[in-house]
C-alpha cells in the first residue's frame, strides 16, 4: 500500500529493497566527490595487502546508497508527505562492500513520534545486505513526515 502521510505508517511494517551493484566508477565519483582517496578505496595494489585483499567501498558510500535504497523498495516505509531526513543514528558498518558487490537493504519501521498537529518522524532500522546476504552495515534513519490534515472549527462568520 502506498502511504501518503504519518498515520499510515506502522511499526513493526518492513521493506526489502531491490539490489544495486557497487561499481569501480562509484567509488572513484565518491572520492572525488568528497575528496577520501583513501588508499584502501583507490590503490588496488596497496588494497592488496590489506586483511580485505583488495580495494573496498568507502563506508559512507554504503550507507549513502543503502539508505537510498529503502526509497525504491516497493512499498516504501516513508510517506508521500516526507519533508525531510531529520536523524541519522547508530551507524555501525560490520563487513566490507567490495566492487562487483550487490547491495541491498531491510528495513522495519520502529518508532512513529508525533511532533504538532502538522508533522511526526517515522524511524527506520535497515540492514544494508551483500548478495550473499552478508551483514554490511546497520543503521536508524528518522524522516519528517507529515500528518493527515484535520478539520478545523468553521471561520468565525461562516455558515454551514
Amino acid at each position: 500500500m502506498d502511504k501518503e502521510f504519518f498515520e499510515d505508517c506502522a511499526v513493526g511494517e518492513k521493506a526489502l529493497s531491490p539490489g544495486r551493484t557497487i561499481t569501480e566508477t562509484d567509488i572513484v565519483l565518491f572520492a572525488a566527490f568528497t575528496g577520501d582517496w583513501l588508499a584502501i578505496h583507490t590503490d588496488a595494489e596497496y588494497a592488496k595487502r590489506t586483511p580485505f585483499g583488495e580495494r573496498i567501498a568507502h563506508g559512507l558510500l554504503v550507507l549513502t546508497v543503502g539508505s537510498a535504497l529503502l526509497l525504491r523498495a516497493r512499498f516504501s516505509l516513508l510517506p508521500r508527505s516526507t519533508i525531510a531526513l531529520y536523524e541519522v543514528e547508530r551507524v555501525r558498518f560490520v563487513g566490507p562492500a567490495k566492487i562487483g558487490d550487490t547491495i541491498h537493504t531491510e528495513g522495519e519501521v520502529i518508532r512513529t513520534t508525533p511532533l504538532d498537529q502538522t508533522r511526526g518522524l517515522v524511524a527506520v532500522r535497515g540492514e544494508i545486505k551483500n548478495q550473499r546476504d552478508e551483514l554490511l552495515a546497520t543503521f536508524t534513519v528518522k524522516g519528517l513526515v507529515g500528518r493527515r490534515p484535520t478539520e478545523g472549527p468553521p471561520a468565525a462568520g461562516a455558515t454551514p
